[in-house]
């Protein structure tokens, strides 16, 4: 048998004695970026990333295992996605410290920044280091401790203050000089090419502009104007912003067509006739919310009109009237719609549209049907027409019968095994497991930041060894979510069930379908052109279909 080296006893007997020594942190890196920041290259997120890795890096105690980012997010508060997140882990054990670049990183709110530094850190064992501030709380010899760490958070929130004053002043002063101060230009217009403040006509899109006013004019209704406009396939403002470039994210490009509301909100405004009309919201606690028209900000012909002052007034006065003939048309209130966000056109994939049918003699009959037709172009869908009533019929005829066939049967009865208690202990056990292989392996790596101080080990040797270990650990905690995700999906599972078939006993003896029952019941239901339902159950996702 060969010999242990000397060294190699050695190093067994140091990892042995120092596995409780040396604590490794879990480290969180957070980075916020205010708008004002961008002008500052010393505050740019990669720079501020650079800073604390260079750090983290001299001090081998600090595990990184995330990074947080919040750009573009004012310090005054702390209503910020990616610092919710990196709390929301804190609280979850996953972090043990947080790196920032300086303490205005944190915040540039005195009492708030205040009472997570001296109060919610220390209580929560949370490290907290500040770099180019030197504070770091584990230390004793903090630059700003004491006395001087409120006062630099005040000071912070004195600045971001002082900044924010400033911006709205010089905003408010460059509206009422009838300079524009949005980030896209109106649809119909584009920003001089020299001066970003100032509107010219865009020639692609604003004909497209002074031809819907002229529909308009001619008292078209909206519904009327949005067909047009998509069957003589003009572009929306949406994809014209997009093709050039001014918006790039999926969620602000839409589906294309044309809507009544993009067509309503041209028709009331009055950049279109060159007025400049601003100030119409105001940010309280960093919240936008209307302001009274009388404090809107309006400056006369700043930019050339697309449409005459005639007609503009022409057509607000059309849609006045319209507006005030249907508040003076008495009308009894609709019933409650209990199918609101779970009835959809199968073809299409739009939510079907409630319509009322009055009568003079009986109760009012309600219809579900497709408008894509009528409120996108003609031909868009194969359209869907069902009355609501027949809709409740079936469903509730169905519901009930799937307590009876085999299907209803199985689906009562599936969860039992989805949810035995022999899986869910199986799970149980492999977690803690996981987790107990989790402490020996962080355990090991403490004992290994030990020997490396010692020079027992050498730097390459070190982080190799290290970076074997943190692979394995995160693995394993990735096994771990997973297994937590299905145990709480086995849980919740088995609450759905035990609502599902308490609902299904209701409709069974006798109970109308309501409103309460549906959200027990349904998740989604598609109606096709023949009046066929597809039913999706909430009780494990089902899809079943219902027919006549």
């Amino acid at each position: 048998m060969a010999r242990k080296s000397r060294k190699g006893m050695e190093m067994d007997a140091v990892l042995e004695e120092a596995v409780f020594e040396i604590p490794v942190y879990n480290t969180a890196l957070y980075i916020r970026l205010s708008v004002e920041d961008n002008k500052k290259r010393g505050n740019s997120v990669e720079s501020q990333k650079s800073i604390m890795e260079n750090y983290a890096a001299l001090n081998p105690e600090l595990k990184i295992v995330d990074t947080y980012i919040d750009n573009g997010t004012t310090g005054t508060n702390f209503d910020r996605a990616g610092f919710k997140r990196m709390m929301a882990d804190a609280e979850a054990g996953k972090i043990k410290c947080i790196v920032v670049k300086d303490l205005s990183r944190l915040g540039r709110n005195a009492i708030d920044t205040g009472y997570y530094v001296e109060k919610y850190f220390p209580l929560n064992h949370i490290r907290f280091i500040a770099v180019t501030d030197r504070y770091d709380s584990d230390s004793g010899d903090n630059v700003h401790g004491g006395i001087i760490l409120p006062l630099k958070n005040m000071i912070n929130e004195a600045y971001s203050l002082d900044i924010g004053r400033k911006i709205k002043a010089q905003a408010r002063q460059s509206m009422e000089h009838g300079e524009y101060i949005g980030a896209r230009p109106p649809y119909g217009y584009v920003k001089h090419p020299r001066d970003c403040h100032r509107l010219v006509i865009d020639p692609e899109t604003a004909p497209v502009v002074r031809q819907i006013f002229e529909w308009a004019y001619e008292q078209a209704g909206l519904n009327t104007i949005v067909k047009r406009l998509n069957d003589g396939g003009f572009i929306c403002p949406s994809h014209h912003k997009k093709e050039t470039g001014l918006i790039t994210h999926e969620n602000l490009i839409g589906s294309g067509k044309w809507q009544t509301f993009t067509v309503n909100k041209i028709l009331c405004d009055e950049v279109y006739i060159g007025d400049m009309v601003q100030g119409k919201t105001k940010s309280i606690n960093h919240r936008q919310v209307p302001v009274s028209k009388d404090k809107w900000i309006v400056v006369r012909d700043t930019h050339e009109p697309i449409v005459s002052r005639e007609v503009f007034s022409a057509v607000q006065a059309h849609r006045e009237q319209i507006a005030a003939e249907s508040i003076a048309r008495a009308q009894s209130p609709y019933t409650l719609n209990i199918f609101k966000g779970k009835v959809f056109c199968a073809h299409c994939g739009k939510p079907l549209h409630r319509q009322r049918s009055q009568r003079k003699t009986g109760p009012d009959v309600y219809f579900l049907h497709c408008i894509a037709n009528s409120r996108i172009a003609k031909g868009t869908c194969p359209g869907v027409m069902v009355d609501e009533a027949e809709v409740k019929r079936k469903l509730a005829a169905f519901l009930c019968s799937q307590a009876v066939t085999p299907t209803g049967e199985n689906l009562l009865s599936r969860q039992r095994g989805m949810i035995a208690d022999e899986r869910r202990d199986a799970a149980a056990s492999q977690a803690a497991q996981l987790r107990q292989g989790i402490g020996d392996k962080q355990r090991f790596l403490q004992g290994l930041y030990e020997t490396f101080v010692k020079g027992i080990l050498t730097r390459g040797e070190y982080f190799t060894m290290k970076a074997e270990y943190e692979k394995r650990i995160t693995a394993a905690m990735d096994e771990i979510a997973l297994l937590e995700t299905e145990m709480r999906l086995y849980e919740s599972s088995a609450a759905a069930q035990i609502g599902w078939k308490d609902g299904i006993r209701q409709l069974d003896s006798g109970a109308a379908l309501n409103a309460e029952l549906m959200n027990r019941l349904v998740e989604r239901i598609e109606i096709n052109s023949d009046k066929t339902l597809v039913v999706t159950c909430r009780s494990e996702g089902l899809e079943v279909y219902a027919h006549d």
